[in-house]
Order: C-alpha cells, then sequence, then structure tokens
C-alpha cells in the first residue's frame, strides 16, 4: 500500500515497487529522461527501477564513481559534460537513483543546468531515505569541507522503497540508521525508544522509516532554508562532517556520514550536559547506544586543530563563531548556541576517553 507525505511543493511516495512511478513520469511532457547511477546502484538499483517503468525505454544513463570523495566539482563538471553530450534541454528530467552522494550531487548538477532543470530522487540507501533525499538541499563538497557549495532546489517527487535496502551490507545499515536516531534525539522521544529495540537485519522498516521522514519533513516544511528550527536537524554535524572530512583526508578506510555523525553526536551531547541542560542519564544512553552500533573511532588530541580548522567553514557559523545544535533532553533540541574551542576540544577529550 502506498504512502504518501506532501512537502515543500511535491510528494514523497512510499511503495515498494515505485508503482507510481510510471504515471507520474507519463503525466509531464519530458523531453528526454536522464538517470544518474554510482557503479553499485548501476548493478543492484537500475533493474528495480528498469522494473518500475517498462514503458519507459528511452533514456539515458550517466554514471560517476560512488564515494563521498567523489561528491566535488569535479564530478559535476563531468555530469554537465554528460548532459551536454546527450543534447538535455530544460525540458529534460534527471532521475537520482542513489544514496547521498548521488542525490546531493544529481540534485546539484540538475538545479544549474541551464538554470535548473526537474529532477526526481530515488534515494537507495537507508542513509539518503531518512536524510539527504528530503528537504531540497543539494550539494557538493570543497576541500573536505561537507556541502559547502549548493542550492535549496525542491525536487518534483520523491520516491522511498524499501526493496533497495535489500544490496545493502551491514555497515551501511548501520550508517543510515544513526540519522533515524537523531530524529528521535532531536524531536520524538518514542522514536528513540523504538530505536533500541530495532532489528537492522528484519525485512519490514517502512513503519520506522516513514516516520523518521516525517519528523525531517515537519522540520523542514516551517523553516525551508534553514534560518531556524531546521537547524536541530545538524545535531551531532558541526563536529561530525569536521570528524567525516578529516577522515576522508587521512584514513585508508574512511569513516561513512552516520559513523562520523554517531561520534559528533556522542560529543554534543556532552557538550548538552555542559551547556544545554541534558541529563547525564541521557548522554550516558546516547553513548550506550553507539556503543552498540560503532566500533570506537582513534580521535588523536594531535588532530583536534585540523579539526577545529574544519569546523571553522561549517555552515552554521556566525562571526567565526561554531554554531551548535545542542539537545535539552532526549526528543527535544535546541539551535543557534555558539561554542567556545576549549569546551570543543573537551567533548573530544570526552569521546577519546571514554572506556573501551
Amino acid at each position: 500500500m502506498t504512502k504518501q507525505i506532501a512537502s515543500l511543493g511535491y510528494t514523497v511516495y512510499f511503495e515498494k515497487n515505485l508503482d507510481s512511478l510510471s504515471s507520474f513520469i507519463a503525466a509531464r511532457a519530458y523531453s528526454q529522461i536522464l538517470i544518474l547511477v554510482d557503479r553499485n546502484t548501476n548493478d543492484h538499483c537500475l533493474p528495480l527501477l528498469q522494473q518500475a517503468i517498462p514503458q519507459i525505454s528511452d533514456y539515458d544513463i550517466i554514471e560517476v564513481d560512488p564515494g563521498e570523495e567523489n561528491k566535488n566539482i569535479d564530478f559535476c563538471i563531468g555530469v554537465w559534460k554528460t548532459m551536454l553530450d546527450f543534447g538535455a534541454d530544460r525540458k529534460a528530467l534527471m532521475i537520482n537513483l542513489g544514496g547521498g552522494v548521488v542525490t546531493d550531487l544529481g540534485g546539484f548538477a540538475a538545479a544549474t543546468y541551464k538554470r535548473g532543470i526537474d529532477f526526481i530522487q530515488i534515494p537507495t540507501t537507508l542513509l539518503s531515505q531518512v536524510d539527504a533525499s528530503v528537504g531540497g538541499k543539494t550539494g557538493i563538497d570543497l576541500d573536505n569541507v561537507k556541502n559547502i557549495i549548493g542550492t535549496f532546489t525542491q525536487p518534483q517527487a520523491v520516491f522511498i522503497s524499501s526493496l533497495f535496502l535489500k544490496s545493502l551490507d551491514d555497515r551501511q545499515m548501520r550508517s543510515g540508521f544513526a540519522e533515524v536516531i537523531k530524529h528521535g534525539l532531536i524531536f520524538d522521544r518514542n522514536l528513540f525508544e523504538q530505536t533500541q529495540q530495532v532489528d537492522l537485519e528484519a525485512d519490514d522498516l517502512d513503519e520506522i522509516i516513514y516516520r523518521s521522514v516525517a519528523i525531517k519533513n515537519e522540520v523542514i516544511t516551517q523553516d525551508p532554508t534553514e534560518q531556524g528550527l531546521r537547524k536541530i536537524l545538524n545535531f551531532g554535524h558541526t563536529i561530525g562532517h569536521a570528524v567525516e572530512g578529516y577522515s576522508l583526508l587521512h584514513d585508508e578506510n574512511p569513516l561513512l556520514h552516520g559513523e562520523a555523525i554517531a561520534i559528533g553526536m556522542i560529543c554534543e551531547a556532552y557538550l548538552s550536559v555542559k551547556l544545554n541542560g541534558l541529563k547525564e542519564e541521557g548522554l550516558h544512553r546516547i553513548v550506550k547506544r553507539f556503543d552498540e552500533l560503532f566500533d570506537r573511532y582513534a580521535l588523536k588530541t594531535e588532530t583536534y586543530e585540523e579539526l577545529l580548522a574544519l569546523m571553522q567553514n561549517d555552515k552554521k557559523n556566525e562571526s567565526k563563531r561554531v554554531g551548535f545544535a545542542l539537545l535539552a533532553d532526549v526528543g527535544q533540541c535546541d539551535y543557534n548556541l555558539f561554542v567556545e574551542e576549549e569546551a570543543i576540544k573537551e567533548s573530544l577529550d570526552f569521546y577519546k576517553n571514554l572506556p573501551v
């Protein structure tokens, strides 16, 4: 059965077999269909999409390399050039079939090509389904600073199918689940409690995905361009994005987004206790849950200055002050809180010195 959420001028469809996609495209007079994939989604997810739109056989495939390290201007230029080579005009449609890298990069490429063409998001990872595909943020990274170049441009629609999750390994599922936990921490204590019991190997995650997307949608519809409330979605991301950027630059096997954001959420939960009234019991529960999901990352004191330099480029900053969203309680989050460097270092020390 199809569920739907009305978002900012478009609809998010929840349906296993993408039943509404074919009629959605047929109702619009697109001159051309472009499908952006990476190597993984080309192999594992494109066949499901092709089954969903059997009567639409005239389309062009654009393939990019997978991985956050490829979400940059060079790969975006490659997408734009391929669109030009295919002769795409302003009536073309881009279908972004992939995880957050594909939906972010594809959305940005579509939003800027010939000043904007329509695009549809079909997120294929748990992370992209509950986070990157909804809300109209498009973007690319620059010098290991996450999503520093981008736009607020809404898709024409989002189609979410849990069938795509069958192609993911356990590490990818855990990474995506970190964002589900975040939605509970910032907005819905009941969802956080529910995440304590979820089996990520279960066949049916539809309800928890739906609730997580509904929370994000409720926030973004009140604040589409992140002037206020939407900033709570950044809990864990000020420190987490810096750790992710550092790991991409220095680690042979870089952290996935959710792994880095989990580190950020532990550090920022510590800051929430120190600066915003979160109870110690809430911090301990957060640490315990993420320890159940992720191995501990080896933070080193000598990396703190590089991490702080990355945080100084964060989009939430104002007047060179590092901005945070911090918890007041489990299920309640405040924003526009600015934290001094010494307290940030103290939170990194807290994570680094946690007993194993």
